[in-house]
């Protein structure tokens, strides 16, 4: 797709660095960052990024590399004039991070750190950081506001916490501003149908559905029946991958306007079951989706929903796509234009 059809838009707004721009959210960040007139950069290791995402949708460059990579970082800030960055470069699956904890805290944590000196050694001091509700751990309190205690249950969700605690240390030894964005299920696709989820192995929910209504997937499985939710199973919160990326814009230019550093939720202040999710997908997609019942899995909170009223008030943020419908709609387009 070319860059006169909307892609990008010509600007003296600053160059932003993404890393893991190649990946679900941060791709969707770097199409709105240029809908917004930036001017962009993506890191990526291509672990699970997609090049062709990058290269061939997006038309921005692209370097190759790792964020523990200190003597890459210092080269491509000094050859790009960096104004701020935006940091979705993690590992973040749950469960490898309970059985490879090394691997998370090497790269969630070591790897921010190294991200965040080699900044404050090129006197850049504005920083988006994509963290999660997993630092919250089993709440107390639904919808789960900012001030919850944080108390996270696995090795995913300390190395986050790590992550927000260094940045608080950064702030008051070097004036690092930063947001930080503790955001609940990401879901759904670009409305165009130019991005989406795309995840090797996948692991969420609503990917997995759409999936077995392609028939790549005989089944789909419901873990748990007895929760103590209307229906039985699992509410979360879902979150449209766009509005996410519109939240992190949002959150740059508070950081660019002379803004504090704060935390934020994304969420919509409601939440689906997975029963719910199913019947949506059976809806959207016409197809018959096989669901099959299984037994509850250790650490699954019966609902995760989050109060998102700081970002709407501080930062101006309003989802478009809070509705379960049209997120699905969206990431039927995708997944039968990328799986299909």
């Amino acid at each position: 797709m070319s860059k006169s059809r909307g892609m990008s838009v010509p600007s003296e707004k600053p160059t932003i660095l993404v890393t893991g721009g190649a990946g679900y959210i941060g791709s969707h960040a770097v199409l709105a960052l240029q809908q917004a007139g930036y001017q962009v950069v993506v890191l990526d290791n291509l672990v699970y990024g997609h090049r062709d995402i990058v290269e061939k949708v997006l038309q921005v460059e692209l370097v190759v590399g790792d964020t523990n990579d200190r003597a890459l970082l210092d080269r491509l800030f000094a050859d790009h004039a960096i104004a701020a960055v935006m940091h979705f470069a993690a590992y973040t699956y749950v469960g490898e991070s309970v059985t490879q904890p090394e691997k998370y805290y090497r790269n969630n944590v070591v790897g921010t750190l190294t991200l965040l000196e080699a900044m404050v050694a090129a006197s850049i001091k504005q920083f988006v950081f994509s963290s999660t509700c997993a630092t919250y751990g089993v709440p107390t309190i639904v919808p789960i506001p900012e001030n919850h205690s944080q108390n996270p249950i696995n090795p995913y969700g300390i190395t986050k916490l790590m992550v927000e605690k260094i940045l608080a240390d950064f702030d008051k030894a070097y004036d690092f501003k930063s947001v930080s964005f503790r955001y609940f299920n990401a879901a759904g696709a670009d409305p165009q149908g130019r991005l989406g989820e795309d995840h090797q192995p996948e692991t969420h929910l609503i990917p997995l559905v759409l999936m077995a209504a392609l028939g790549k997937l005989e089944s789909i499985a419901i873990f748990g029946t007895d929760y103590p939710t209307p229906d039985g199973t699992c509410i979360r919160d879902y979150i449209h991958v766009t509005d996410l990326a519109q939240a992190h814009v949002l959150g740059l230019e508070y950081l660019l306007k002379g803004g504090q550093s704060d935390v934020f939720n994304l969420g919509n202040g409601s939440g689906f079951s997975v029963k719910e999710v199913i019947e949506t997908a059976r809806q959207v997609t016409e197809k018959n989706i096989v669901a099959v019942e299984h037994d509850r899995r250790p650490g699954d909170p019966p609902a995760l929903v989050g109060s998102g009223e700081k970002a709407r008030t501080m930062l101006g943020w309003s989802p478009e796509y809070a509705d379960l419908h049209k997120i699905l709609i969206h990431a039927w387009q995708w997944h039968q234009k990328r799986h299909g």
